[in-house]
Parts: C-alpha cells; structure tokens; sequence
C-alpha cells in the first residue's frame, strides 16, 4: 500500500501546483521596440567603428596615402589612364586581385576571367561601383572596401567570411 500512495501523493500534488496558475496568463515583458532599435544601431556603429580602424592601421602600416570617400571607401589610383571617365550606364570590364585585409589572396580575374558589368545595376559590391565612377579607362587602382560596401555580415559563402574588409587591386580595361 505503501508504494501507491507515493505516486498518488506526487500526482495530487502536481494538480495542485497546475490549478493555482490555471487562472494566471503569463505576461511577457518585451523590450520596448525603441529601445532594440538604438541598441542595433549602437552596435552597428560600434562595429563599423571597429573595422575603420584596421583598416587605417593597415593602410598606414603598408604606407599608402588614399582617399576616404563618404562612405568608407578608401582608394589610390596607381597608374592614370587616357581614356573617358566612367559613368553610370556604362558597360565596363575590370581586370582584378580581390584579397582580405590579412593579405590572403581570394579571387582574381586571372582564375574566373575579367569581369563585365554595367555600372549602377548591381551585380557587383557597392564599393566596386563607387570605385569605378572614379576612374577612367585604363586606370590601375587600389580600394579598401568596409565590409558594408563588399559581402557584409554573412560573407559569400565561400572564400570570403563575415564581415571581411577586403583589398581590390582593379584595372579599368574597357568602357562599352
């Protein structure tokens, strides 16, 4: 009799527990929406804040002087073309070395050919297409893309991780 009465006593005792929240709604307490908003945004900032500065440290360690456009792009034009400046609407092809801030090599138009593309319709990294509005036809440049202008946070995938400040050596071939 004994050994009955210990489950019975367990099972009371848990329907006891059970009935004196059955009239009680859980109430969640969710953060303010503004408040989740600002907290994005300030680590977003701090982030961004983060990654400007390695890449300045890179750019000063390698002692490159280049520009810093409004959005983060930095950029040095190496060799001065003579053809007509880009703009947007034109059909370009770029030759390139894509490399991380760390120096490894990651893509190239050596290995996956020149890159054709119209400038202003996608289909490359924003700060590609920022880059080439400041060149001309056969101009040799370097850029520094933020991550935000590149792959962002997820990377691509492949070759390139998350939020990777990446290092562009492109040359203007053509304008169509």
């Amino acid at each position: 009799m004994f050994v009955r009465v210990i489950p019975v006593m367990a099972l009371i005792s848990i329907c006891v527990l059970l009935s004196g929240c059955a009239g009680q709604e859980e109430e969640r307490m969710l953060p303010d929406h503004s408040f989740v908003h600002e907290a994005f945004v300030e680590s977003n900032i701090y982030l961004i804040d983060i990654e400007d500065e390695a890449i300045d440290d890179f750019v000063e360690r390698y002692g490159w002087e280049m520009h810093k456009s409004g959005s983060g792009l930095r950029y040095k034009i190496n060799n001065t073309g003579r053809g007509p400046r880009a703009s947007y609407g034109d059909r370009v092809e770029i030759r390139y070395v894509v490399y991380l801030i760390t120096g490894d090599p990651v893509y190239s138009s050596e290995d996956l050919g020149t890159k054709v593309f119209t400038v202003g319709r996608g289909g490359v990294e924003s700060g590609i297409e920022e880059g080439i509005l400041l060149m001309r036809e056969g101009d040799q440049a370097t850029f520094i893309l933020p991550s935000h202008l590149a792959y962002g946070v997820p990377g691509d995938g492949d070759k390139i991780p998350r939020r990777a400040s990446l290092v562009y050596e492109v040359e203007l071939v053509k304008l169509f």
